[in-house]
């Protein structure tokens, strides 16, 4: 039993991969597009740190709440990411596209904001790994 086994733990170990995760991508987004404002690097810095907490919150859950159906963190964790990605490009769709094009060049494949989704999902799992190894997972961690 881990010294983090608590759902306080839990959110904690996600903030904090998120945390690492933004950071990169701050660094990242300022030195790849220099032409960039300001908000984007930031917004990306706390949507990670954000991402990590909603996992978090997540393991609480290892089956579907309605469907009651197995959830492991393996599969709830890389949706829960895909899923907040894909609502940050629908919002942010013409940022993350300037984005994509200052990095891959605009006739890559990789020029659509949607890849965002895919390292969303590959994100999220590492984020859910390190959160259910660090600070269990079930309706235990509630207790604790």
């Amino acid at each position: 039993m881990s010294r983090f086994n608590s759902l306080v733990g839990r959110i904690a170990v996600g903030k904090f991969v998120g945390l690492i995760f933004g950071i990169a991508g701050f660094i990242l987004v300022t030195a790849l597009v220099p032409d960039v404002t300001w908000s984007l690097p930031w917004g990306v810095l706390l949507w990670y740190v954000t991402l990590g907490a909603v996992i978090g919150v997540f393991g609480v859950f290892t089956r579907h709440p309605v469907l009651q159906i197995p959830m492991p963190w393996w599969v709830r964790a890389p949706f829960i990411g895909g899923w907040m990605n894909f609502v940050l490009v629908l919002f942010a769709y013409d940022s993350l596209k300037h984005v994509a094009i200052a990095v891959f060049g605009s006739g890559s494949t990789f020029v659509s904001p949607f890849w965002f989704v895919a390292e969303g999902a590959i994100v999220g799992a590492i984020i859910g790994y390190c959160a259910t190894k660090l600070g269990g997972e079930g309706a235990n961690v509630v207790d604790a």
